[in-house]
């Protein structure tokens, strides 16, 4: 069992403000600090040869892998898709990331699809631009949030605070996730877990309101499909602030045009950006944003406060946080369709 490890060298690539990076040289004392632009290649490369902890503005890539005495790198990130690598296990690197610092706004976008989609915001905007009053048939007995199930799916520091906000709005919570927590929260009705087997069906049938909070790795490919939109109330929202790819886009739209669920909020696409012929845009009942959030104002603060831990945790031996294990592997399309013809 590992007791203590010693920071040598450090490299850092996060465009921090000067005031954020002396604290970063602070935090890492005594180690020798050097920080460069994460386009000056050069720079990297030189440094990569000698450091034994990185702290990037990106995801992992082959120079990292290749870096001699690299023990540790932290992505100045929340998800960590590309980085979640088999080789990274192969080379016991620990890979960790900034998972958190933007939670509470994020769970909040997630509302603000929730509402617009209860609402039927894109059609009062257009009867508003159309001076129409009253324009919407049957607007009188649409239900609000209040006393609707809201099911969470990945309960990380977003789904955490997807079900407080759930819960302020009146809601039943229910959620699924990859693992049990320690704890399980007071703010969440039924919790479903697949270690311990538990199947995501019984969320899917009863939510009228779906969001997505979960990592992409093989297991949560395309975990929305034809088969779960079917299972879902035809009342039913479903909502992504997670990655593209949990939810078969093409499903989605057979879906939606059949009238199987009754819309989708979505801020995360298979490819982006999502290109302009893609039907997604012109879909009544789709409402989009373009993968980004408005800012949590101390989003800086958190990812600081983050690393400052995982300095400690990595000094003392001690597990990390946001630490990427091998259930987090994605394996890209283009791999998976080699894999299978092989």
């Amino acid at each position: 069992m590992i007791t203590s490890r010693t920071i040598h060298k450090v490299l850092v690539t996060v465009p921090f403000g000067r005031a954020e990076i002396e604290w970063l040289r602070r935090a890492f004392a005594p180690a020798q600090f050097v920080h460069c632009n994460a386009k000056d290649a050069e720079a990297i490369a030189m440094a990569l040869e000698s450091v034994d902890v990185a702290v990037h503005a990106e995801d992992i890539d082959e120079r990292f892998l290749a870096a001699p005495h690299l023990k540790w790198v932290h992505c100045d990130s929340a998800g960590l898709t590309r980085s979640a690598r088999s080789e990274v296990f192969e080379k016991g690197l620990i890979v960790t990331g900034s998972a958190g610092r933007s939670a509470t706004a994020l769970a909040q976008h997630a509302f603000y699809f929730a509402l617009a989609l209860t609402y039927d915001a894109k059609r009062l905007f257009a009867d508003q631009a159309a001076r129409v009053w009253r324009g919407i048939p049957g607007y009188d007995q649409k239900l609000g949030l209040p006393g609707k199930t809201l099911g969470i799916v990945g309960f990380g520091n977003i789904g955490s605070e997807m079900a407080a906000l759930g819960k302020a709005f009146g809601m039943t919570v229910i959620a699924y996730n990859r693992s049990i927590p320690a704890k399980l929260p007071a703010n969440v009705d039924r919790f479903y877990a697949a270690e311990r087997g538990d199947s995501l069906d019984p969320l899917i049938e009863v939510a009228d309101v779906i969001m997505l909070a979960a990592p992409l790795t093989d297991a949560t490919y395309h975990m929305f499909s034809a088969d779960q939109f079917r299972r879902m109330k035809h009342s039913a929202f479903i909502i992504n602030m997670a990655r593209g790819e949990l939810i078969d886009e093409e499903a989605l739209l057979k879906a939606l045009q059949n009238g199987e669920i009754a819309g989708a909020g979505l801020d995360v696409f298979t490819k982006e950006p999502l290109p302009a012929d893609s039907p997604l845009w012109g879909a009544e009942n789709v409402i989009i944003t373009p993968h980004m959030t408005p800012a949590q104002p101390d989003k800086v603060q958190r990812s600081l406060d983050i690393i400052a831990a995982n300095i400690e945790n990595y000094r003392a031996g001690r597990p990390m946080l946001n630490a990427i294990t091998p259930q987090d592997i994605f394996t890209p399309r283009n791999e998976r369709q080699l894999a299978s013809v092989i």
